[in-house]
């Protein structure tokens, strides 16, 4: 039997099942939908509070981490479910020398989802790979963090209403971020973005994302070494830390991790309408002064978070939004 147009465009939106280990996972529509759904969830809190009941999400954070990992257990708790899992590999047997293949493979018999943070890139697509359950990428390596990219989608579009004609600049480690990786990627999905990359020349922006930016027609980007040059032409500033974990040399860290400070004074020179976002957490780059700017987006960006990760648990586990119609 042939299916309609609407059954196929419903069919075509559904998550149910999937893993998510990039962005590159969904379609725009897919994305936009997850987006409307972040919306509605945040303005329904009771209507959606059973959506996952008797569900359990597994976290397995093999890597430090406070926002990822308590956001995606608040989470499932907000829908009704309930969480297991670990905060740190030496509290579980990959201490004992256990692939992560077969934790996964354990695990998948006892959760209905695995949210996964591990050092190693590639991790979470071993993971998907490994079981018939949704895994979702919680961050790996140096890679891609597509749940932090859908908080900072949700963040942007509340404050712009959509992503087109945007100038964004992304300031401070751009060569092991993989938030900033995984942003670029998707805004060059939506197309008509221009990227300021501000960096110091030893951690610019890998080829390869480069290589995204140029192949989208309607998008652009300079680098440059100087934020002050930049910033009064930005819609949205993404600054970043320095992430001692990601260097083998500490001089080299100690040397690198205050090359750019986003203070009152900069902000004097950006527009009045910029957001600045940061995926926390922050070192000094930020000072502590900006968080009473208007401008300062970065704890509206840990609140979509959350929000966005209970708008795609219930979509990968096919649990349906009480009064949700998207």
């Amino acid at each position: 039997m042939k299916s309609s147009k609407s059954e196929f465009d419903l069919q075509n939106k559904s998550l149910i099942g999937r893993s998510i280990v990039t962005l590159d996972d969904l379609s725009i529509p897919q994305i936009q939908e997850l987006l409307n759904k972040g919306r509605y969830i945040n303005s329904h809190r009771k209507e959606v509070a059973h959506t996952c009941d008797g569900r359990v999400l597994a976290t397995l954070f093999y890597e430090p981490s406070t926002r990822t990992r308590l956001s995606f257990e608040t989470a499932m708790l907000r829908l009704g479910g309930q969480v297991i899992g670990f905060a740190g590999a030496d509290s579980s047997s990959a201490k004992k020398g256990e692939t992560l293949h077969d934790t996964i493979c354990t695990v998948s018999h006892y959760a209905d989802a695995i949210a996964l943070r591990h050092p190693k890139e590639g991790a979470a697509l071993v993971a998907a790979n490994s079981c018939n359950i949704p895994v979702i990428n919680a961050g790996d390596g140096g890679h891609m963090h597509p749940t932090q990219t859908l908080a900072d989608l949700a963040t942007i579009e509340a404050r712009f209403g959509s992503f087109d004609g945007l100038t964004v600049g992304l300031c401070g480690d751009l060569t092991f971020g993989r938030t900033v990786h995984s942003l670029i990627e998707t805004l060059c999905r939506f197309g008509n973005i221009k990227f300021v990359l501000i960096s110091p020349k030893e951690l610019t922006t890998p080829q390869y994302v480069l290589d995204r930016i140029n192949n989208e027609p309607t998008c652009s980007y300079v680098q440059t070494h100087d934020l002050m040059e930049s910033i009064a032409d930005l819609d949205v500033l993404y600054m970043t830390r320095v992430q001692q974990e990601r260097f083998f040399n500490e001089d080299e860290y100690l040397r690198l991790r205050d090359t750019y400070v986003l203070d009152e004074q900069k902000m004097r020179e950006a527009k009045s309408t910029m957001a600045v976002l940061h995926p926390l957490p922050r070192v000094n780059e930020i000072d502590t002064r900006v968080d009473n700017d208007p401008r300062a987006a970065y704890f509206e960006q840990v609140e979509n978070g959350m929000i966005m990760r209970m708008a795609l648990l219930s979509s990968v586990l096919g649990d349906q939004l009480q009064g949700y119609e998207g």
